[in-house]
This record gives structure tokens, C-alpha cells and sequence, in this order.
């Protein structure tokens, strides 16, 4: 994988950990009860269910591209076009954050818990995946090397941003939990993922 293809992944990386999900909602739901410092068992927990995803996603790339390469082909055609649904859909989304029947007294081990329960019982992660991770492999190359690359950088890309969101939340309660905020958040992410899969769809053409 050259330098080029990694840093456009980078950016497609970063649009997807940082558009309002249930990865972000937890993130933030618990940066404003808990602090940052509390809340960084349910980051790690969030990589470990996203990590099983990655792995399966992995797995069933390195199958498909096995088997047949027009099938692979039409695997990234659709996945420009739900890039581009997804942005449609979020530009439609209102949603405000309520944290009120939080329990403030869970542990950090709880905490982890429900995270990795977050990512792995969200069926849009291993849809949003397939959607992209075959944008950027080379199916004439090894399927491998190329899948740890970018499976790694969705990791931690998507700690980071956890983190922020974390670290924000704890700090911009108030605004965070608007419904005007998320609703701009969302139309911005959705803007963006309604650009990355109408460029991906012009380079495929």
C-alpha cells in the first residue's frame, strides 16, 4: 500500500470516527458523568468490539477477492453508493443526547463492558467497513499486509477521536447535549460521507 492510498484512508478514517454514532454517543454520555479519566476503559472497550468487526470484515475481503474479482469490484460500487446513502441519512437525523438514568456509581470494568457490547452489537460498523475497506485494498496484491493496515489505523484513529470526544464532553456538557449541535454534527458528517462516495464513485467510472 503506498503512502497515497494510506493518507486517503486517514482522512475517510477520521470523517468515519468522528460523524455522531453509538460509538460517539457512549463516548460522550460518559466523558460528561464520569470524566475523561474514568471513561477510558469504555475507549479501549469500543476498539475491541470494532476490532472483532475489523476481523471479520478481514476475513470475508480475503475470502471474496479469492474467489472472484468482478464480485469484489461490484462489492466497492456498492459501497460508494451507501457512503453516499449514509450521508443522506445523517443529513435527515435530529438527535439530542440524554444522560439522565445514568447510574454514576458504575465502575470502570462496567464501563468496558458496555463499550465493547456498543461496537459489537452495531450492525452499521461491519456494513460502514465492507463499505470502505475495499475502496482503498488492491485486489491484485496481498490481501493481508494491507488489511492490518488498515485495520490498524482505524483503531487508532478512532481512539483518538473517543478520547476528544471524551475530553470535550467533559468539559462542554451543556452544548454537547443540544439537539441544534447534534443536528449540525450530523449534517456535516453526512455532507462529507455524500462527498467521499461521490469522489470514490467518479474514480471507480
Amino acid at each position: 500500500m503506498n503512502v497515497e492510498v494510506w493518507l486517503t484512508y486517514v482522512v475517510a478514517a477520521i470523517v468515519f470516527s468522528f460523524a455522531p454514532g453509538s460509538g460517539t454517543i457512549n463516548s460522550i454520555s460518559n466523558g460528561m458523568v464520569y470524566g475523561w479519566r474514568k471513561s477510558l476503559a469504555s475507549i479501549v472497550g469500543l476498539q475491541l468490539g470494532m476490532a472483532v468487526h475489523i476481523v471479520l470484515v478481514g476475513v470475508g475481503l480475503g475470502a471474496l477477492v479469492a474467489q472472484s474479482t468482478v464480485a469484489f469490484s461490484l462489492i466497492k460500487w456498492i459501497g460508494a453508493v451507501y457512503l453516499i446513502w449514509l450521508g443522506i441519512q445523517k443529513w435527515r437525523e435530529q438527535s439530542a443526547l440524554s444522560i439522565d438514568n445514568v447510574d454514576k456509581l458504575v465502575t470502570a470494568k462496567r464501563l468496558f463492558q458496555r463499550a465493547v457490547l456498543v461496537n459489537l452489537t452495531n450492525p452499521k460498523t461491519i456494513v460502514f467497513l465492507v463499505a470502505l475497506f475495499p475502496q482503498f485494498i488492491d485486489a491484485t496484491q496481498p490481501q493481508l499486509p494491507q488489511l492490518l493496515i488498515l485495520g490498524g489505523t482505524t483503531l487508532i484513529i478512532d481512539a483518538c477521536v473517543m478520547l476528544f470526544y471524551v475530553s470535550l464532553a467533559s468539559r462542554f456538557t451543556h452544548y454537547i447535549r443540544s439537539a441544534t449541535v447534534m443536528t449540525r454534527l450530523n449534517r456535516i458528517f453526512g455532507s462529507m460521507f455524500i462527498g467521499c462516495g461521490a469522489l470514490l464513485a467518479l474514480a471507480r467510472a
